[in-house]
This record gives structure tokens, C-alpha cells and sequence, in this order.
């Protein structure tokens, strides 16, 4: 067995590496103030980021989940790694030479499975690098250069050959010293008759890595017409590889999405390769499937969720491209960011339209033009006989509940005004109070929002899921001093939102003891957060109220947005002071609660439980220390 690793090294490794680097890798980071950085934690979902980073001390927490630790304990969680395999990945980004003190030198062969299948397709793609220079592989270089794609750009993304022999690859790595196990379970090579081959032979290969930059999978392209199998063949689903939540081009990509607050979502790996040739190096595309879920979450953590962002999806303008691009709208409302749709002239995709017209086309192609929801509506009105009466009605009763599904009040009335345009409709406080009315109907439920395509003759949409209900529990206690707070936090937050943005939307619902001031809490942030209110701040409080599950949680919104303030001067110094105590009493209770779990386990605890609660309360030990000495400048 591997022996353990030498307790220097680790600390040299975790010295090595800064924690806001690796962090940066996987989500954007921006100033949290007190030289911390805060982003949207990447071990749950949230609209807010509550996910700290402190430089300084190594350190990261997010008050939200309530995760936390140094920089290994956050490649360890986000890659599902065990410890040595987390020192053994950054001791090599650091060139540290590792020391085991029970064996000697850990040999490749002992290294933990998720090393071994990245070490795997690292070797892998370097293989297939070189054969494309080979005589066999002209047919991939011809089909490269018939694209536009030259000897430099297939170097840039690594794009190789595999060779169209049953066991190249596989005879290759076996004299690497990888087992036939881990060649199966890799996904390179599959099950012969005599024992593994290659599970690509004779195709142009694209290598996929995660955002972390490691390759974890390979796209195929079929070259001869005795090729048997489909024309794209992936990796199958393995340890490293889950086409769910791999984008293509995403390590190339994920800084400049960061920088600009954009992505570009196209739909093959010559279009990835067009647009960031052409110079739009935001593109990014999936592998095998169509965008969902998991790939919205990457996205959200690089574009921070903030209202600026863009996502502008590329489809062809056929039957299946409008498919797809509804499919898009489905997820919509999981963004913060403004999607959009761009059709290219002619149906062509970026590659091609960079052949046909070059660079500039493709520049123009993805420069936002057509919202998302827009071409949903007109998808939807373009199905009915509008010159009918109930043509008009059909479509009104289709189109409605996308219109409803608008995140921006503001937006949702103008664009059930267009609505109305495109129908044909002269009553346009019709369709309006008809949209207002699903969207009440969808709150009142506990959707997201209706479907489109929802039932029709106006009943409303489907319910998705349980209504999030306002939080049960104690009633307000006005004499607490936490409640006092906690109140006058919530009214500067509505009242003068300037004052406590943006610190006041990296608060959790959690931080608000009183089950009503939650509840205030999340309508903010369903309102987009103390950010909105900066320009205007009727709009904002309009927003807030609507985000309101019930009357009672509208009422209580309503009567902290009038009430006066208890202190003498609100200012950025009062403000402060609210912040900084509803915070350190909610870390205060985090150690409390930590310190009793600990406390009734007693000598039960097993130590790696024991081990990471005592770094948890010292790690907000730290935080709350750093609240009493610096205050707001401390968030």
C-alpha cells in the first residue's frame, strides 16, 4: 500500500498553491471587502453568493451550507477526492516532489482511481495529438483544413487521431503501466473478444476536460464510410466523465465568460473552434446532450448570476434548431442572466458561416439580438391562424404563461404589451391583466412559473414543485435584541438599499432568526437582491412585494418599507452596525451549535467528524473575531 505522505509536504502544498486560485478555477470570484472574495458556492444552489474566500488565511466558508476549510478540503469536495489524491493533484500543479513515510515513493500504479483515469486521458490525448501527423490520419487533417482549421488551430485544442487499429491506444498504455481495469473503466478502450481495444479507432479526436482543465473524455468524429458507428461517438459515462456536466471549451473559456459576463452556447466542436478563432472566446458547447441543469449551474457560477450577464444560445434555424432553443427557454428563469438567440443567415452554423463570410460574421452572428422569450412567443403565436378570433384566443392561452414565467415585473408588462402587437389584440390591458393573472396564480402554487404549452382556457399551469412557504415559528419579539436587528437591517434593506448592497445579499435566510424577517429576506432575494434597488427603488419595492407568498408576508414588507429607523444618523456607519451584528450573532450560534453536537457526542465522535468540526469553529472563531475588530469592513 502507499505509504502516508510526509507532513511537511503537505504543508508545503498547502502553502503553494493560493486557495483563490484553485477557487477561481471552478467559480468567479469578486471583492467580499476585508480582503475576502465571495462567489456562488459551488455545494449548493443559491441566487446570492454566501461562499467567502479569505487569501490571507487560506481559508474558505460559505455561510450559506455551511461548508468550509483550507484548499485542499475544497478540491477534496468538489472533485469527490480522498485526501492523498487531493495533495497528490496540487503537489504536481506545484512541482512539489511528494515524500511517503511508510513506503518510499508512491508509484503511479498506487495512486487513487480519479488520478489514474485523468493521468490515463492525459496520456491518451497526447497519443492521439501525435497520430494526427501520421500518413493515416490525412483524411482528419483534410476534413480540418476543409473547415478552416489549420495546423496551429488543431494544436490549440489539442485535437489528435486515433489511430484505426483494434488495440493501438490500448497496447500503448498497458506499456505505461495501466492496468486492463482501468483501461475499461476509463472508457478508452471497451471489451474485445481477446481482451480490451480501443473504443476509438479511425476518427478525429476532441479532448474534454472539466473546468478544472483535466481531460476527462474524448469526442469522436467519424471519418470513413466503413465506420459502422454514429457519426459523433463520446466517452461513455465513467468516474471523471458525465456528459450532464461537461461543457466543451470550458477551460479555455471559463475566464474570459468571467471577465465579460458572457456565454456563448453553440452546438459542436468546430463551432467552439470557429468562434474562439473568430474571437469569440466565450464559446462553449455540450457533449452528446442537450443543455440542462447541471450545466446551467457551471455557468451561473462564472457568470455570478448578476442581472448584466448574458447567455446567447446558437442553434441552426431548422425543425431541430427551434427545438432546441425551445428546450433552452425551459430552463430560462434557472438564470439571473439575460438569454438570447442567434440564427445564423441561411441556417448556417458558426463554422460554417466563418467559411462562408469569416471572423467578422461570426462576431456579428453572436452580438445579442433576439431575447430568448421572444422567439419562444413567436414560435408559439406563428402555430395559430391569427386572422380567427379563436385562432387569437388559442394563442393567447399558449403564449400567456411564457410571458408570466419573466422574472422583471417591469419587463413581464412590456413584453405582454408586445404580446398583444403580435396577436393582433387592440384591448392590450387584456392580455396584461391575463398575464398578471398567471403569474399571481403561479406564486400563489409555488411554482417557478407557468409552462409554456401549460393548459389552456386559462386555467393555471401545473404546479412543479411544493410552494416555498413563508417560515413557521415563534412570533416576533420586539424586545429581543436579535429580532431589533434584525428589523432595522430588513428596513435599511428596503428603505435604503445603498447603504447595505451588496453586502446585505450574501445573507442567508438563516441569519434571520425570526421566521417572518426570513421570509422578508427571501422576497428580497427573489427580487434580485439589494442591487436592484440602486436605481430605482419604487420598481425594487414593487419587485419585493410581488416576490410576497401571502398576504402576510406582503403586509409585514410593506409596513418595513415606512416605518421609521430607531438611530439618530443612517448612514454607511449605522448601516454597518446592523450588518455586523446579524452576522456575528448568526456565527456565534454556528459555534454554539457545532461546540454542543460535539459536546453530547461525547467520546463517540470519530476523529475525522471531531477533526473537522474543531476547524469549522475555528475557521468562524477567526470570522467572528475579525467582525469585533473590524466590523463592516470584515463581510
Amino acid at each position: 500500500m502507499a505509504g502516508r505522505i510526509n507532513d511537511d509536504d503537505v504543508k508545503a502544498v498547502r502553502d503553494a498553491v493560493p486557495i483563490d486560485a484553485v477557487v477561481s478555477e471552478y467559480l468567479q470570484l469578486r471583492n467580499a471587502g476585508g480582503g475576502n472574495l465571495k462567489g456562488l458556492c459551488p455545494f449548493h444552489d443559491e441566487k446570492s453568493p454566501s461562499f467567502q474566500v479569505s487569501p490571507s488565511k487560506g481559508l474558505f466558508h460559505c455561510f450559506g451550507c455551511q461548508e468550509g476549510g483550507d484548499t485542499i478540503a475544497f478540491v477534496m469536495k468538489i472533485d469527490h477526492l480522498t485526501f492523498s489524491e487531493t495533495v497528490e493533484r496540487l503537489a504536481g500543479q506545484a512541482g512539489i516532489t511528494l515524500r511517503y513515510e511508510e513506503g518510499g515513493y508512491n508509484p503511479s500504479h498506487q495512486r487513487g482511481e480519479r488520478i489514474r483515469l485523468v493521468e490515463a486521458h492525459k496520456i491518451a490525448a497526447d497519443f492521439y495529438r501525435e497520430q494526427l501527423n501520421g500518413p493515416e490520419a490525412e483524411a482528419g487533417r483534410r476534413f480540418l483544413a476543409e473547415r478552416g482549421f489549420d495546423q496551429d488551430a488543431a494544436a490549440h485544442f489539442g485535437v489528435g487521431y486515433s489511430p484505426a487499429g483494434w488495440d493501438h491506444l490500448t497496447r500503448y498504455l498497458r506499456g505505461k503501466g495501466f492496468t486492463d481495469r482501468e483501461l475499461i473503466s476509463s472508457g478508452l478502450s471497451q471489451d474485445g473478444r481477446r481482451g480490451p481495444i480501443d473504443r476509438f479507432r479511425g476518427r478525429l479526436m476532441w479532448p474534454i476536460s472539466d473546468t478544472s482543465g483535466d481531460t476527462v473524455g474524448f469526442g469522436a468524429r467519424k471519418l470513413r464510410e466503413d465506420d459502422n458507428g454514429p457519426k459523433y461517438l463520446n466517452t461513455p459515462e465513467t468516474a471523471i466523465y458525465k456528459k450532464s456536466q461537461v461543457l466543451y471549451g470550458i477551460d479555455l473559456a471559463k475566464k474570459d465568460i468571467a471577465k465579460a459576463s458572457r456565454a456563448v452556447v453553440v452546438e459542436g466542436y468546430t463551432d467552439v473552434m470557429a468562434c474562439h478563432l473568430a474571437g469569440v472566446t466565450t464559446a462553449i458547447a455540450t457533449c452528446g446532450t442537450s443543455f440542462g441543469n447541471d450545466h446551467i449551474k457551471i455557468l451561473r457560477r462564472l457568470l455570478m448570476d448578476n442581472g448584466s450577464a448574458r447567455v446567447i444560445f446558437t442553434f441552426d434555424g431548422d425543425a431541430a434548431g427551434q427545438k432546441a432553443a425551445l428546450r433552452a427557454f425551459e430552463d430560462d428563469q434557472k438564470f439571473a442572466a439575460e438569454t438570447y438567440i442567434a440564427i445564423a443567415p441561411d441556417n448556417m452554423d458558426p463554422c460554417d458561416l466563418r467559411l462562408a463570410k469569416g471572423d467578422d460574421a461570426v462576431r456579428d452572428l453572436v452580438e445579442p439580438r433576439t431575447p430568448l422569450f421572444e422567439f419562444a412567443l413567436r414560435q408559439i403565436v406563428g402555430r395559430y391562424d391569427l386572422e380567427t378570433p379563436a385562432g387569437r384566443a388559442a394563442a393567447l392561452d399558449e403564449a400567456a404563461p411564457v410571458v408570466a414565467r419573466i422574472k422583471n415585473s417591469s419587463s413581464q408588462h412590456e413584453v405582454a404589451v408586445q404580446l398583444a402587437g403580435l396577436l393582433g389584440i387592440l384591448d392590450t390591458q387584456f392580455v396584461v391583466k391575463r398575464v398578471g393573472q398567471l403569474a399571481r396564480w403561479a406564486r400563489d402554487r409555488g411554482e417557478r412559473g407557468p409552462q409554456p404549452g401549460g393548459p389552456s382556457r386559462g386555467g393555471p399551469a401545473r404546479q412543479q414543485e411544493p410552494a416555498p412557504r413563508a417560515p413557521s415559528g415563534p412570533a416576533l419579539n420586539l424586545r429581543s435584541p436579535a429580532h431589533r436587528t434584525e428589523r432595522e437591517l430588513l428596513k435599511l434593506a428596503l428603505q435604503k438599499p445603498a447603504l447595505v448592497s451588496p453586502a446585505f445579499d450574501a445573507y442567508g435566510e438563516d441569519e434571520f432568526t425570526a421566521p417572518p424577517y426570513a421570509a422578508v429576506r427571501r422576497c428580497v432575494a427573489e427580487a434580485g437582491g439589494t442591487e436592484q434597488g440602486l436605481a430605482e427603488t419604487r420598481e425594487y419595492l414593487a419587485a419585493v412585494l410581488d416576490a410576497a407568498p401571502d398576504d402576510t408576508v406582503r403586509n409585514l414588507v410593506t409596513e418595513l418599507a415606512v416605518e421609521v429607523f430607531h438611530g439618530k444618523s443612517i448612514d454607511e456607519t449605522y448601516a454597518g452596525m446592523q450588518l455586523v451584528h446579524v452576522r456575528l450573532r448568526a456565527v456565534d450560534r454556528r459555534i454554539h451549535d457545532v461546540q454542543g453536537s460535539l459536546a453530547r457526542l461525547g467520546h463517540n465522535v470519530a476523529p475525522d467528524h471531531l477533526a473537522a468540526a474543531q476547524n469549522e469553529v475555528w475557521v468562524l472563531q477567526q470570522y467572528a473575531e475579525s467582525l469585533r475588530s473590524h466590523g463592516a469592513a470584515a463581510l
